[in-house]
C-alpha cells in the first residue's frame, strides 16, 4: 500500500514528519517497507533563468549560457539543447548534483575549452518523462532560485506499507490514518459522505441473481458527464500509489478505492444492453478484461452482465467493451459487496490479480456501500459535471456488526501489561469500536462491537491485541519464564536430538545446509513422482504443489550455483516431504537429502584432471550420516530399486530387512538432470530419518568411559571366489555374522576379475580385524576362527581362492 505524506495528512491532522510517522506505523504493526522521497533525488536542481546565450566558438551545436540561479552570481553553462535561449526559465543542475537518469555527478568541467558549471536539464534526465528534445521550459514567472522539487510539488515523500491479510481496513489511506490517530499521532478528520440526491429515477434495471456471490449491488446513472484528464492533485496521488492516471472517471474510482478501501466500477452506459445484474457465469463463457486478455469463465464465478453478455469479472476486473473512454457521456456507477471467498477462488482460478481483488478478498466494509457511492458521485459531478439519478439498491450487504464479550482485566493476563480501563476504552473508541460496560460478579465486563471494516475481530484475544499494539508493544515488560529448581531436564524429543546430531555431522563432513521451499512447480514435482498435496490458494503457480522429495529444491539450488560458476556443489537439507500414508491419509516424512555435483577434487599436479563425484561418494556420505543418526549400519542390506530418478546400475537402496528402506543413493539419471537443467554428473541421496528404528534403552547425558582393549587386534586377509552377481555387502555381512564375538570390522580391499578368475566370477579380498578379549589368540584359535569364516562364506556361495 503506497501513499504520499500529503495524502495521509488530508485525513490526519498532524504535524509529524515522515520519519516519525514511519516509526509509529512500525510500532503499531503496519510495517513500512520503504520511504521514497523524490526531493532527495532532485537535490541540487533549482529553478534558473537564462540571461544570455551565445554560440560556442569550437562547436556549432553548443551554446554558452549565462544562468541566474537566484543568488546574484551568474553561472556559465555550456548547453547543446536546441531550445536554449535568453529569457528561458528552466532547471539548473549545479556542481555536486547527481543526475537521476544516469547517476552522473555534475562537476565543473571544460567543454571544448569553455568552462561549464553544471547543466540545464531535460525531462528525461530528471526521470519526469520521456521527452529529450530540449531542456525543460517553465513558466516565465517561476520563482528563480527555488528548489525544483518544491516548485514542481515533488517534495512529498511516499510511504510503502506492507498490509497483512487480516487488515482490510489498512488497504485505504483513511484506515491507516485512523490507526495513527488512535496511537496519538494526530486527529482523524471525518469523512464527508452526505447523500447526493438524484433528480430522476435510475433508468437501468439493477438486480443480483447470485445473492451468495453478490449479496448487495447498488447503482446509479450519471448523465452528460465530460470525461477528460483528472485534476492534477488527483493524478499526483495516484502516481504516488503506483497508479497510472487514465481519465477522470477511471481515476476517481481508483482514488476512492485507494483512499477508503472501497472498490467500484463505472460503465459506459452506451455500451450496455438492457438491465445490469450480478449472476453466475456459465461454463465456457468468455470476457475480455481491461488488461486486454481474454478469460474463460465457469459456473463457480460471479460476473456482472447485461442482456447481451458479461461485462465484468465481479470484484476483480471490468470488461474492455464497456469501459469508460473520452467519448463517454453517460455512466452507470456500480458499488457492490462481493463474497471474499468467491473472489479469492475466482482470482486463483483465472490467475488474475488486481487492486480490487486484493481488497474484496480481504473483506471490504459492508456498511460503506451508501457512503461510497455518495463519495464517488460527488467527485464525478465536481470534476466531470453531469446529472445524477436516484440510487437503485439490489439486495443487502451482510450484517457488519459483531459483538464480543470482553473483560478489560484480560489485557494484563493475556497481553502482559495492565492498561488502564479508561485508556483501553479510548483506544477502542478511536479504532471505531463501540464499548458498552455492564456489571459482572467478578468485576467490570464490556460488550465490544467491532466495526464493519474489522472482519478479523473474532473474540476477546483480538481485542487485547488491538489494545496492546496501539498502547505500545515497547511498554510490555520482558518477564522471564518460571524455572523449576535443580537441573533442567532435556526438552528436545529423540527425533529433534537426532536431527541436530545429523545436521552437525553433515556440516562437519563439508556439506552446506540449504533451506528450500516446501512448495514446488507441478513440473518439478512430476519429475519425482508428482505431488499428492496441492495448495488451494498458492502464492503463485510456481509454488503450487507440496514437495514429494527434497531433491527438487536442492537441484534447483545446484542449477543456480552452477550458473554462477561453482565447480563443486555440496548441499544438504533436513525437512519434510509430503506423501500419502498406507491408510490413505496425508503424511509428512522427516528426511535428509544431499547432492554432490561437479568436482570432488580439483585438477592437481599428479593427474592434471579433476575428479568428479561418483555413486560411492554418495554411499559414503549416506552411511556416515546413518551411523550418526543411530541406524544399525552393520546390519543394512544394499539392493537396487532406488527409483527412476536415479541411474540404474549406479544407484541402490539401504534396507533394514526386505521392506524397511532407510535411504537411497546414487548417480542421478540424465533425464532427471535435463528436467532441472543441471549439468552432470550429479550424485544424490535421501535418508528417511523417520524410518530409522529408535535406540533401545534410555540415553544418558554422559558418554561411556573410554576403555581401549588391553590386547592388540589381529588382521587376517581372505580372498573369496564368488559369482559376479553377488553383492560384496552380502559377503561382508555373512563374514561378520560368522564371528560376532571376535570380528570388530571387515572391509573389501580388492575386487579382481581377470586372469585366473573363471568367467562369471570375481575375486573379493576381505580384511578382517579380530580383537582378542582377556587372553591373546593362539594359532589354534585363529585357525578355528578362519575355518568358521570360510564355512559361513561357503554357504553364501563363496569359496576360498587358491
Amino acid at each position: 500500500m503506497k501513499f504520499s505524506l500529503s495524502w495521509l495528512k488530508d485525513h490526519l491532522d498532524t504535524d509529524a514528519d515522515v520519519a516519525t510517522i514511519a516509526a509509529r506505523l512500525n510500532a503499531i504493526g503496519l510495517e513500512v517497507e520503504g520511504i521514497d522521497n523524490p526531493a532527495e533525488r532532485l537535490e541540487g536542481f533549482t529553478v534558473a533563468r537564462v540571461l544570455t546565450a551565445a554560440p560556442h566558438p569550437q562547436a556549432d551545436k553548443l551554446q554558452i549560457l549565462t544562468v541566474d540561479r537566484g543568488d546574484g552570481v551568474p553561472l556559465q553553462v555550456v548547453c547543446g539543447a536546441p531550445n536554449a535561449r535568453a529569457g528561458l526559465v528552466g532547471v539548473l543542475g549545479s556542481p555536486g548534483a547527481v543526475v537521476p537518469a544516469n547517476g552522473m555527478e555534475l562537476k565543473k568541467a571544460a567543454i571544448r575549452g569553455i568552462e561549464s558549471n553544471g547543466m540545464m536539464c531535460s525531462v528525461r534526465e530528471l526521470e519526469l518523462g520521456d521527452e529529450h528534445d530540449g531542456i525543460i521550459e517553465l513558466s516565465a514567472d517561476a520563482p528563480v532560485g527555488l528548489p525544483f522539487a518544491a516548485f514542481a510539488g515533488l517534495d512529498d515523500p511516499v510511504l510503502d506499507v506492507a498490509v497483512t491479510p487480516n487488515r482490510p481496513d489498512a488497504m485505504g489511506v483513511y484506515g491507516i490514518a485512523r490507526d495513527l490517530a488512535a496511537a496519538g499521532l494526530g486527529t482523524l478528520r471525518p469523512v464527508e459522505t452526505e447523500p447526493v440526491a438524484g433528480s430522476f429515477p435510475c433508468p437501468v434495471e439493477i438486480r443480483t441473481d447470485d445473492p451468495e456471490g453478490c449479496p448487495a449491488f447498488f447503482g446509479r446513472v450519471i448523465r452528460n458527464v465530460r470525461n477528460g484528464p483528472s485534476p492534477a492533485w488527483m493524478q499526483a496521488r495516484l502516481k504516488s500509489a503506483g497508479q497510472r492516471p487514465i481519465s477522470a472517471l477511471v481515476d476517481i474510482t481508483n482514488y476512492v478505492m485507494l483512499a477508503y478501501g472501497r472498490p467500484s466500477h463505472a460503465y459506459d452506459l452506451a455500451q450496455l444492453k438492457g438491465g445490469v445484474f450480478a449472476r453466475r457465469a456459465t461454463d465456457g463463457e468468455g470476457v475480455t478484461a481491461l488488461n486486454g486478455k481474454a478469460y474463460v469463465l465457469d459456473s463457480s464465478m460471479t460476473v456482472i452482465a447485461d442482456d447481451a453478455g458479461v461485462h465484468d469479472i465481479a470484484g476483480i476486473m471490468g470488461g474492455e467493451h464497456s469501459g469508460c473512454s473520452d467519448a463517454t457521456t453517460d455512466v452507470l456507477l456500480e458499488v457492490a459487496y462481493f463474497d471474499p471467498e468467491r473472489i479469492s477462488r475466482t482470482g486463483q482460478a483465472l490467475a488474475l490479480a488486481s487492486d480490487a481483488r486484493s481488497r474484496f478478498e480481504r473483506g471490504v466494509d459492508p456498511d460503506f456501500l451508501d457512503p461510497g457511492i455518495n463519495l464517488i458521485t460527488r467527485l464525478i459531478t465536481e470534476v466531470c459535471g453531469g446529472e445524477v439519478s436516484e440510487v437503485l439498491r439490489a439486495g443487502a450487504p451482510p450484517a457488519a456488526s459483531h459483538v464480543v464479550g470482553y473483560d478489560p482485566a484480560l489485557c494484563g493476563r493475556l497481553g502482559g501489561i495492565d492498561v488502564p480501563h479508561e485508556e483501553q476504552k479510548r483506544i477502542l473508541d478511536a479504532l471505531g469500536f463501540t464499548v458498552v460496560a455492564t456489571a459482572a460478579e467478578n468485576g467490570e465486563r464490556w460488550l465490544v462491537t467491532a466495526p464493519g471494516w474489522r472482519r478479523d475481530i473474532d473474540g476477546a484475544p483480538d481485542i487485547v491485541e488491538e489494545v496492546v499494539r496501539i498502547h505500545g508493544l515497547e511498554h510490555v515488560p520482558s518477564t522471564a519464564l518460571l524455572r523449576a529448581p535443580g537441573v533442567a531436564r532435556p526438552t528436545a524429543t529423540p527425533a529433534q536430538a537426532r536431527e541436530r546430531r545429523v545436521r552437525r555431522a553433515a556440516a562437519a563432513r563439508g556439506l552446506v545446509e540449504a533451506i528450500t521451499w516446501s512448495f514446488l512447480p507441478e513440473g518439478e514435482a512430476a519429475a519425482f513422482g508428482g505431488g499428492v498435496w496441492s495448495l488451494a490458494n498458492p502464492l503463485s503457480e510456481d509454488l503450487k504443489v507440496m514437495r514429494p522429495s527434497l531433491l527438487p529444491g536442492l537441484l534447483a539450488a545446484t542449477r543456480r550455483n552452477q550458473a554462477r560458476g561453482m565447480d563443486s556443489v555440496r548441499l544438504f537439507e533436513i525437512g519434510r516431504r509430503y506423501l500419502v500414508a498406507d491408510d490413505g491419509t496425508s503424511a509428512e516424512r522427516e528426511t535428509l537429502a544431499l547432492i554432490l555435483a561437479g568436482d570432488r577434487n580439483p585438477r592437481g599436479w599428479a593427474s592434471g584432471k579433476a575428479v568428479p563425484f561418483d555413486a560411492f561418494d554418495a554411499k559414503a556420505e549416506t552411511l556416515a550420516l546413518l551411523a550418526e543418526a543411530g541406524a544399525p549400519v552393520e546390519s543394512l542390506q544394499v539392493s537396487g530399486e532406488a527409483g527412476e530418478q536415479f541411474h540404474p546400475g549406479q544407484s541402490a537402496t539401504l534396507r533394514l530387512g526386505p521392506k524397511t528402506v532407510l535411504a537411497r543413493f546414487g548417480l542421478l539419471h540424465p533425464a532427471t538432470l535435463r528436467a532441472f537443467d543441471v549439468a552432470g554428473p550429479v550424485v544424490a541421496a535421501e535418508i528417511f530419518l523417520d524410518a530409522i528404528p529408535a535406540r533401545k534403552g534410555v540415553a544418558g547425558f554422559a558418554r561411556t568411559s573410554y576403555a581401549p582393549p588391553a590386547l592388540q587386534p589381529v588382521a587376517r586377509d581372505f580372498a573369496f571366489l564368488v559369482p559376479a552377481t553377488l553383492p560384496a555387502a552380502d559377503l561382508l555381512r555373512t563374514v561378520r555374522g560368522a564371528e560376532k564375538a571376535n570380528i570388530v570390522s571387515a572391509r573389501v580391499f580388492d575386487d579382481f576379475r581377470g586372469a585366473g578368475v573363471p568367467d562369471g566370477f570375481k575375486s573379493l579380498a576381505i580384511e578382517v580385524i579380530l580383537q582378542p578379549g582377556e587372553t591373546s589368540y593362539t594359532e589354534a584359535d585363529l585357525k578355528a576362527i578362519a575355518d568358521r569364516i570360510v564355512s559361513a562364506a561357503a554357504k553364501a556361495g563363496a569359496s576360498l581362492r587358491a
